[in-house]
């Protein structure tokens, strides 16, 4: 509780100053590398600032001082936990190329629970489908409940090279689709979350309910030629927009900040933007592999789809190891 506003002011405000000096040489020159001392420094400032702003916010103060610190806490915000805005043209292939795989590696922890959310699913799915038979009708959408995998291969092995009609236009539909599950599982982190884990878990689960059924009847070649190739680019794709998910729901419940909601999810929306734009450009070119690749069932081609896709997990991995090293965005 701040008693002597006056003494509080004399006290702090040569650190807001400072803090205001430091964002200003950042901000006029957003090439220039920090050394250890420099982002120290800034911590340290950022730190102080905002817990003078706990005290402003808790105490019958001056409003003009709160909204000074606020927006100065809000600037450092940015500058400690987000990508700082360049001052050069934006370009569509450094974007994606640097700062997509950037933004990914520093909130990989977020990837990583979305993933751990849907391999649950996956295993609940499959487990599903081994104990309980009829749960098919749940877990199986799009009719897969109905179909015998068995009769659909040796269909889909007859005719597949048969159906080249309609191409494009199922290959517009497909990324329709995936990008609207993907920004709607993201548009969802905004429940803190929660909803954005249920739909992790519930895709996670359908992926291992088909799978299961797929593999109990003897298909696990046809499904590998079958998924591979876009799924391994589709499926971390719906796994981008989960962490972007997860990520908004770290940021509404706001622990370690004092800054108000509004002011946390301006701080982070270039790295939501970044994530879930970069998912959708990667769908892109999954709903072309499904579209072209994914749904041609001759078994004389399945050892050259599954290659294909194996190739793709392991170059897209490589990109969100390695993308981007060395540079600034």
């Amino acid at each position: 509780m701040i008693v002597d506003l006056q003494r509080f002011l004399n006290r702090n405000e040569p650190q807001w100053r400072a803090l205001e000096d430091v964002l200003k040489r950042i901000e006029q020159d957003p090439g220039t590398p920090l050394g250890i001392a420099d982002i120290t420094r800034l911590h340290a400032l950022y730190e102080h600032a905002s817990n003078n702003l706990a005290e402003l916010n808790s105490a019958v103060s001056n409003p003009e001082v709160r909204k000074y610190v606020e927006t100065l806490v809000m600037r450092a915000y940015s500058e400690v936990y987000s990508q700082r805005a360049r001052a050069t043209r934006f370009s569509p292939l450094r974007w994606l190329l640097q700062t997509f795989p950037q933004t990914f590696r520093k909130h990989a922890g977020f990837f990583a629970l979305a993933c751990a959310i849907t391999l649950g699913g996956i295993l609940f799915g499959g487990g599903a489908i081994l104990a309980d038979p009829p749960s098919r009708e749940v877990l199986m959408p799009f009719g897969h409940d109905k179909i015998d995998p068995r009769k659909r291969v040796a269909e889909e092995e007859k005719h597949s090279l048969d159906k080249t009609r309609g191409r494009h236009a199922f290959s517009a539909h497909l990324l329709q689709n995936n990008a609207r599950v993907s920004v709607f599982t993201f548009a969802s982190g905004i429940t803190y979350g929660i909803v954005s884990g249920i739909l992790l878990f519930y895709n996670g689960a359908i992926l291992g309910a088909i799978s299961t059924d797929y593999v109990m009847a003897g298909q696990g070649r046809f499904l590998a030629a079958w998924l591979l190739p876009h799924g391994s680019v589709e499926i971390p794709c719906i796994l981008f927009a989960g962490q972007a998910a997860l990520l908004l729901g770290a940021v509404m419940f706001g622990r370690r900040s004092n800054l108000r909601l509004g002011l946390r999810i301006r701080a982070v929306l270039p790295d939501l933007v970044t994530l879930i734009g970069g998912a959708v450009v990667l769908l892109a070119w999954a709903a072309l592999v499904e579209s072209f690749l994914s749904q041609y069932h001759s078994p004389r081609i399945y050892i050259l789809k599954i290659a294909f896709g194996l190739v793709e997990a392991v170059l897209l991995a490589l990109f969100l190891a390695y993308g981007g090293r060395g540079k600034t965005t």
